[in-house]
């Protein structure tokens, strides 16, 4: 593994006068040694591992890698072909090396880093003269961040080193541990931050608490196929948890509707933004080639050129399509022409460049309205968008899932029509067996698209008619997306070839289940870290 430079802290810029350095001793010095002597320096550490966990204003390190996997599924194009596309081909073409992973490899460096900084917070916090309440706060998020970068990681590259304790250089050579090992480390790192924020008042600001603890627990529960622990949590959640469905989807995603009602934990931004506190993803994934001319206003202060990544599959539209749903298809897609939804007014017929944009779509949970553009003053990448990482749908949708592995049907069908009524879609009744499964996968999609799960998803669910993943049957020359593709006469995707149209056809089932692990770290361990088969 890397050598890891623990420089984590905001707070380690050190607060030393430069005048009269030569006469005076340094003063004020803060080390690992002398930190964490009060409850505000254990806050201020646990507050930038939060913040370096979700980082939703740096495009980089995780957003771009968060979105590349997006771009591996039947949900999104990498959309701009307006632009050298090196960084995120390798992951959603299908042509990744441990040599040529794109932006796939920052995930894998960034989240071992968070975790030596988790293991030494919770070694030195441990001893902290403060209060058991605020010792049990910082422990208890600093544990969910370990949590959640080895959910992520495990997710990506399956079985990594594994470590909870502070390492130093001469440790750091560990062999990977297995899938089952890792997933065991998460759910106690869980169970016990869970344990430790239950009786810890914090207000409903997106901070982690207990129900954060809970809901990661049902998802990755689910994803290992404990079916009864799935839905064990889920219900906590659900039942116990104050949170309640948005009665108006396209609010999730509002920047005037931060940490709404359903939400459980979000990734901050602010719209203050004088300061490093917004969000990249907007600029990321946003319509690439807005004009002035194109707005009712003709201004200037009316555009939002983004970057135009990750954009929707008419794949994906079609989905929604089929089904009859109209609220969640213009909440998550605005086709080119198309009144932003929610925006109607102010942006009646949203337009772009064609040529920078392979599939004439863009994701409307991205979107800035125009309202709230015309406040900012800077537009690039200090955009006041909340970005949902685990919302109340889900947890239906999870409790959906394991009663149908509980042979409960009908619990399913009453999960999942929950999720549907929101939106108006008519109630499922009277299925079972392999569809009912397939519509509980469909209503994942449709509700949860571009929120981190798709690829993860697709991945680990079975297809009912073959036990194979269902990415499977999606991709690979025989793949159903990808003839989709082949044979599609979208007017936007088909007249734009400059991404590829056969999109998914490198996909390997022998190798693509997880993405490699780095070269540089199977180096720099000596070969003590092996590669994933295939690679």
């Amino acid at each position: 593994m890397k050598k890891i430079i623990v420089s984590i802290l905001t707070f380690a810029a050190v607060a030393v006068s430069c005048s009269d350095f030569i006469e005076k001793d340094a003063r004020g010095t803060q080390t690992l040694e002398n930190y964490f002597q009060t409850a505000q320096e254990c806050e201020n550490y646990v507050n930038e591992l939060t913040h370096r966990l979700l980082l939703p204003n740096d495009w980089w390190t995780l957003i771009a890698p968060r979105v590349t996997n997006e771009m591996a599924t039947d949900d999104a194009w990498m959309g701009n072909t307006g632009q050298d596309s090196g960084a995120h081909r390798p992951a959603s073409q299908y042509i990744i090396t441990p040599d040529n992973m794109g932006d796939m490899n920052s995930m894998y460096t960034a989240h071992f880093y968070t975790i030596q900084s988790c293991n030494i917070g919770l070694a030195k916090m441990a001893l902290a003269p403060i209060s058991e309440s605020q010792k049990n706060q910082y422990v208890g998020e600093s544990l969910f961040v370990r949590a959640y970068c080895y959910y992520e990681l495990v997710n990506n590259y399956g079985g990594v080193p594994l470590y909870t304790s502070v390492l130093g250089t001469s440790d750091l050579k560990l062999a990977r541990s297995t899938v089952a090992e890792v997933y065991a480390q998460i759910e106690s790192d869980l169970k016990e931050s869970a344990t430790k924020l239950e009786n810890v008042e914090v207000a409903r600001n997106g901070r982690i608490n207990k129900w954060a603890a809970y809901a990661l627990l049902a998802r990755v529960s689910l994803f290992q196929g404990k079916w009864a622990e799935a839905k064990l949590y889920a219900n906590k959640v659900i039942t116990e948890g104050p949170y309640s469905l948005e009665p108006n989807f396209l609010n999730i995603w509002d920047v005037n509707n931060h940490n709404g009602v359903e939400s459980i934990l979000e990734a901050q931004s602010s719209s203050v933004q004088d300061k490093n506190l917004g969000c990249a993803l907007p600029t990321l994934s946003g319509a690439r080639g807005e004009d002035k001319k194109n707005f009712p206003s003709n201004s200037a202060a009316d555009v939002l050129d983004g970057w135009g990544w990750c954009m929707p599959t008419s794949d994906l539209e079609n989905a929604y399509i089929s089904e009859g749903d109209v609220i969640r298809r213009r909440s998550t897609i605005t086709k080119w022409g198309e009144a932003a939804y929610g925006d109607e007014v102010l942006n009646p017929t949203h337009k772009f460049s064609l040529n920078d944009n392979k599939s004439g779509r863009i994701c409307r949970k991205y979107y800035i309205p125009i309202a709230t553009r015309r406040a900012l003053d800077k537009k690039d990448g200090h955009l006041p968008l909340n970005v949902p990482l685990i919302r109340l749908a889900e947890m239906y949708l999870t409790r959906a899932e394991a009663n149908y592995h509980l042979n409960n049907a009908e619990g399913a069908m009453a999960d999942i029509n929950v999720v549907r009524a929101r939106v108006d879609l008519d109630p499922v009744e009277g299925m079972a067996g392999p569809n009912l499964l397939r519509k509980i996968y469909k209503e994942r999609r449709l509700e949860l698209a571009f929120e981190g799960l798709r690829l993860f998803d697709i991945r680990r669910e079975k297809d009912p008619s073959t036990g194979k993943p269902v990415i499977e049957s999606l991709m690979g020359a025989n793949g159903t997306f990808v003839k989709y593709n082949l044979s599609s006469t979208d007017p936007y995707e088909t007249t734009n070839t400059r991404e590829s149209q056969d999109k998914g056809i490198n996909f390997d089932a022998t190798k693509h289940l997880v993405w490699p692990i780095p070269q540089l770290e199977i180096d720099l361990s000596g070969g003590v870290i092996k590669q994933n088969p295939n690679y």
